[in-house]
């Protein structure tokens, strides 16, 4: 009978020790320099808000792509890898998803297309690896 107590009481230890050798802090991201505004004119913006958009118009189930019409603002913090937070206004354009380019394309005008949306992002990047993620998006109808 002792012996299955002991048993017990080694196993409760065990897994004491487990969850207090546990560091919540361990998952955390460190921020190395805290967030900034910048300049929306910033090759490395510019290339996030690429990015972003290419994966909203994936994600989106609209059939036409949406624009920039707008940076509202980009802001800069640094952890293990730069994290651009983007506010846009974006608009529907004439474009269809199914058109091979976007360079033609221009903001819908037709009133009854005509659709206009603000989006926060947020992207991480390593620009210098071409490393882009979107780690969050929230969109809601202008």
């Amino acid at each position: 009978m002792t012996s299955s107590w002991e048993f017990c009481f080694l196993l409760i230890t065990i897994l004491v020790a487990l969850v207090a050798s546990t560091d919540p802090d361990k998952n955390k991201v460190k921020v190395l320099r805290e967030l900034k505004v910048i300049n929306a004119s910033n090759a490395n913006v510019k290339q996030c808000l690429w990015f972003a958009m290419q994966e909203y118009n994936k994600e989106s189930e609209d059939k036409y792509i949406f624009q920039v019409i707008k940076t509202v603002q980009a802001q800069l913090q640094v952890t293990d890898r730069l994290e651009y937070f983007i506010d846009v206004e974006i608009a529907r354009s004439n474009c269809r998803k199914l058109s091979n380019g976007t360079e033609n394309c221009v903001i819908q005008e037709n009133t009854k297309l005509e659709k206009k949306v603000m989006c926060s992002f947020l992207v991480g990047a390593l620009p210098w690896n071409g490393e882009f993620t979107v780690m969050k998006k929230q969109c809601v109808d202008a």
